[in-house]
């Protein structure tokens, strides 16, 4: 079974933001600002790549979505952190109809096959277990025969951290909300060529079954200013904690994510 995973690095597309701007040129403006891009390298590169460098099951496909209007400098630099990943495709976009494009990107990764397609989700500052890709697997030869009476199943491995990252290494909070990305994957039989983008992942319940996994770290949340969903007003505030040396072993050891790193690209 095909696993994709989706990145969006600041795509500047019609739809996708919790946030509207008035023009698209305000909106690329917004996401290519300097402050916001050297925040957005800064937490890829400590964050969401070092454990997909990891996955037990080197086996997928990591899609990285960018604009065509991404300045050259911010695209070579990019290109550079993922030069020893074979895993990653990297594709440039018009803007556009933002669940139509991101579906349209992902069909261009996506294999024919007989087996269904696994699709996963992911902002550049969230993260997920090293074993996920092989508990994405896993779950999925489970769910085989009731796949074969659904277009789409959602696994959902609920449990993780939201963390925050900054100069004194990374600051987080213990989750078990569902449905949250990364954690979250849409199983697609093959002959249906959707996408994990086509759906909202807080209403997935409502549009498929859905199997929930427990018990163990799947998924980092990313939690900073520049997050889409926290630039709102009357957002709920989330109470983080500083980890501690035993925390920050058990983020290496599940996540390969070193809160070394984390404070040296902060400092």
């Amino acid at each position: 079974m095909q696993v994709i995973g989706l990145c969006r690095f600041s795509y500047p597309g019609d739809g996708g933001f919790q946030v509207e701007h008035e023009t698209l040129q305000d909106r690329i403006d917004y996401l290519y600002a300097p402050e916001r891009m050297e925040e957005r390298f800064r937490t890829f590169e400590t964050i969401t790549l070092p454990p997909l460098r990891a996955q037990t099951d080197d086996d997928f496909t990591f899609l990285i979505v960018i604009g065509h209007s991404l300045p050259d400098h911010y695209r070579d630099r990019l290109e550079a952190l993922v030069a020893d990943m074979p895993q990653v495709a990297l594709q440039s976009h018009a803007p556009g109809p933002h669940r139509k494009v991101m579906q349209a990107a992902i069909n261009l990764v996506r294999r024919d096959s007989r087996d269904p397609c696994l699709q996963f989700r992911m902002d550049d500052d969230d993260a997920v277990a090293v074993t996920y890709v092989e508990r994405l697997r896993e779950a999925a030869r489970d769910l085989r025969k009731l796949s074969r009476r659904h277009r789409h199943i959602a696994i959902d491995f609920n449990q993780g951290y939201i963390a925050r990252p900054g100069h004194a290494g990374l600051e987080v909070s213990p989750t078990k909300s569902p449905y949250t990305t990364a954690g979250l994957a849409l199983m697609f039989k093959p002959s249906v060529n959707l996408s994990v983008m086509n759906f909202s992942h807080n209403k997935v319940a409502q549009m498929m079954p859905t199997v929930t996994f427990t018990g163990e770290d799947m998924m980092v949340r990313g939690h900073n200013d520049f997050n889409d969903s926290r630039q709102k007003p009357g957002v709920r505030k989330i109470r983080l904690s500083p980890l501690d040396a035993e925390g920050e072993a058990l983020f290496r050891r599940v996540f390969n994510i070193d809160a070394d790193a984390v404070r040296a690209a902060y400092a």
